[in-house]
């Protein structure tokens, strides 16, 4: 279903079960969710899917070692169950990713030990594999740049890794394929009431056309992320904030800092925070960081304590020290982490449990949380709205949904095994077309064909859309998203019947997004 249809679906429904704001992880797995148990379900989202945060993860599907230590073990249990469904829903996206802890202490050797195997008790038989001590030798072998001055060995263990904004898409397919409407690029301007000021629908602009809709629903739900706020001031101008954005910083390098399939992880730096360097792409992708911000923004910017915070903490334990001019791309995202009671809370003291909040007005708003733990949030939401009543009772289907694209045994090591089943169909593309498999830059193996795909398929509007969400490229290297624009938006204007100036205005647009993703 193209997003004209989806458009006149907006215009044309009278009524809908379940209507969401907000197409992260969150969101969408809401829509999901409702739409499999047969709610006639609507989402839009004021941007791209998973432009905001769920775009900017770490890139792991993660129990929560860090989480284990704070004493949080229900989460970490919802976690680590959530982790092992979704390697199952999602193969095609996901992967079992081997960790490995340098230890530079004998107690430390035996803590993490110790602690790991916790870790592992607690995700029962959806473990991914048993954690264990390794010798020094064996820790050089499996981390080949480490610092080996002081090393006394290490820790193995496993956590599972994807792609985000990816997952976020078939996610979107998913519920689209089961009834839903959902659309990107639709921004929620106001709530409609009923003569009980209770939130009866949505009032929506469809920021490419410029022309507003109402829809009606038995039930609103806020999903927005750091945006939450926003829509419960909507509801209710004197509503208490919710959220305190926390932002988490990533740079990605060149993998030979870290060649080999492995990824390290820092449990204690020097701030307590946690570090992780994980192959991704071909590539490595070295953070976070942990940063309240006052304000939620769509394009948060690394700050330069963050990116020297990470610069340096890796060059404490690899060999090969990276520095800014290595920095292949900057990316910024914000946590919603739910407000703290005083201005001193440390972000990492404030929960990542989800939590769901009913409004007087019927308006449901679900914050916190994190990208492992989606499937399990859409399913508490919708819950609750049948507890309230709004909702008819249907169990959720979701515990063993395959994800869109999902292909049993893919091969961990083709570059595009993401496009899962639909990769067959992009290379039909290329046959009918050879021109279509032209590369649109050198070493990196996306082509036109992609990009007419993503248009047609993955509903992408902007440049932005196919070189950030669809490709990744942005994320993996700014100057080659930068020489494939041009490229993109040429497509682009074709398949959407664009014309010049909208290509100019979108590549100068674009130029400037990518100035933001970058350090030299």
């Amino acid at each position: 279903m193209n997003r004209m249809q989806l458009i006149q679906d907006l215009s044309s429904t009278k009524s809908w079960d379940v209507i969401v704001i907000g197409g992260g992880a969150t969101g969408l797995g809401i829509a999901m969710d409702a739409a499999t148990r047969g709610y006639k379900t609507l989402l839009v989202e004021q941007a791209d899917y998973s432009k905001g945060t769920s775009s900017k993860a770490t890139k792991l599907v993660h129990g929560g070692v860090r989480y284990m230590a704070q004493g949080d073990l229900g989460l970490v249990k919802e976690a680590c169950h959530e982790r092992g469904l979704l390697l199952k829903n999602a193969p095609h996206l996901t992967k079992n990713e081997t960790f490995v802890i340098p230890n530079y202490s004998l107690f430390n050797n035996i803590k993490y030990t110790i602690g790991l195997k916790f870790y592992d008790l607690l995700a029962g038989k959806l473990s991914l594999g048993a954690s264990k001590y390794i010798s020094k030798k064996k820790t050089i072998e499996a981390l080949p740049t480490i610092r080996q001055e002081g090393l006394k060995g290490g820790v193995v263990y496993h956590d599972g890794q994807f792609d985000d904004s990816r997952l976020a898409l078939n996610i979107a397919q998913t519920a689209i394929e089961n009834g839903a409407t959902v659309l990107n690029y639709v921004k929620v301007t106001g709530l409609l009431k009923d003569n009980n000021k209770k939130v009866s629908g949505i009032v929506a602009k469809d920021i490419e056309t410029g022309e507003t809709y109402e829809a009606r629903g038995k039930v609103v739900i806020n999903a927005t992320g750091v945006y939450v706020d926003n829509i419960l001031h909507m509801d209710r101008p004197d509503a208490p904030h919710m959220v305190r954005p926390s932002q988490g910083v990533h740079i990605t390098l060149d993998h030979s800092f870290l060649p080999g399939d492995n990824a390290l992880m820092i449990p204690e730096t020097d701030d307590g925070r946690v570090l992780f360097a994980v192959p991704w792409h071909g590539k490595l992708i070295v953070g976070t960081t942990d940063t309240l911000r006052d304000h939620p923004e769509l394009e948060p910017h690394a700050l330069e304590q963050e990116i020297e915070f990470i610069l340096n903490t890796a060059a404490k334990y690899l060999v090969k020290k990276p520095t800014r001019k290595d920095v292949l791309a900057v990316f910024a995202g914000l946590r919603p982490l739910a407000a703290p009671s005083k201005d001193g809370a440390k972000t990492k003291e404030i929960s990542r449990s989800h939590k769901i909040i009913l409004s007087e007005s019927g308006l449901i708003t679900i914050t916190g949380g994190k990208w492992t733990t989606f499937r399990r949030m859409a399913q508490d939401t919708i819950d609750k709205a049948i507890e309230t009543g709004v909702l008819s009772a249907k169990e959720c289907k979701t515990e063993h949904l395959p994800i869109h694209g999902y292909v049993q045994n893919s091969d961990v090591n083709d570059p595009l095994r993401f496009y899962g089943a639909d990769m067959t169909l992009i290379n039909k593309l290329v046959a009918d077309d050879h021109s279509l498999g032209e590369l649109l830059v050198p070493n990196f193996p996306y082509n036109k064909a992609m990009v007419i795909w993503a248009i047609r398929n993955e509903y992408a509007r902007r440049v932005e859309d196919v070189l950030g969400r669809r490709l990744r490229l942005l994320f993996l290297d700014v100057h080659a998203a930068i020489a494939a624009a041009p490229v993109v938006a040429q497509i682009i204007a074709k398949e959407l019947n664009r014309d010049a100036a909208w290509m100019q205005a979108e590549l100068k647009d674009f130029e400037i997004l990518a100035k933001g993703y970058t350090l030299n």
